[in-house]
């Protein structure tokens, strides 16, 4: 059976064990990683950068971690922050976020759908709140804490983004929602 993150968390604060902080790494890691690939729409070397500094961020505030919400969570919000930062770099680069040069409907009908590269031609905002609701179950409410917006902003994101989904992958391709 293997520790959980209390004990390790313990562990890393009371020794800076770095044992400990490599199991929590190992544990959380892979999980952040796909959340900060998909909100950051794919860009592997900026996710990567972005998962390191979420942890080195972590590191550092974990004395002040209060265990009110699941480790996880908490390991999100400093990750979301800090793709958050990122966007607002992008600002001085717009990047084109149509997928024009695709084909739509007339895909064969074995072809697989690419989901993953639709969503992350998705504008940030529209990519984080899907991504933060319909791959990682995250409500309305925890989305407006994590991203400062109001939760009435993230429904309304979510749906905007569905829709630009459907229509990005073609009426054939759609099959309504992406997630309930």
């Amino acid at each position: 059976m293997t520790e959980g993150d209390e004990s390790l968390v313990a562990e890393f604060l009371s020794r800076r064990d770095e044992e400990a902080f490599r199991a929590l790494y190992r544990r959380h890691s892979p999980r952040l990683w796909l959340v900060i690939l998909r909100l950051l729409g794919g860009r592997d070397a900026e996710a990567q950068d972005a998962l390191q500094d979420t942890w080195i961020r972590a590191a550092a505030r974990l004395p002040e971690f209060r265990w009110e919400a699941r480790l996880s969570t908490w390991l999100t919000g400093i990750a979301v922050n800090r793709c958050r930062e990122a966007w607002r770099g992008d600002r001085r680069a717009p990047r084109e976020t149509e997928l024009a040069e695709e084909p739509r409907a007339e895909a064969a009908a074995g072809e697989r759908l690419d989901l993953e590269r639709a969503v992350r031609a998705l504008p940030d905002g529209f990519r984080a709140v899907l991504v933060l609701h319909d791959v990682e179950g995250y409500t309305h409410d925890e989305i407006a804490r994590l991203l400062a917006i109001d939760a009435g902003t993230s429904k309304s994101q979510l749906s905007r983004a569905r829709a630009r989904l459907r229509e990005t992958l073609g009426p054939a391709r759609a099959v309504g929602k992406v997630a309930p």
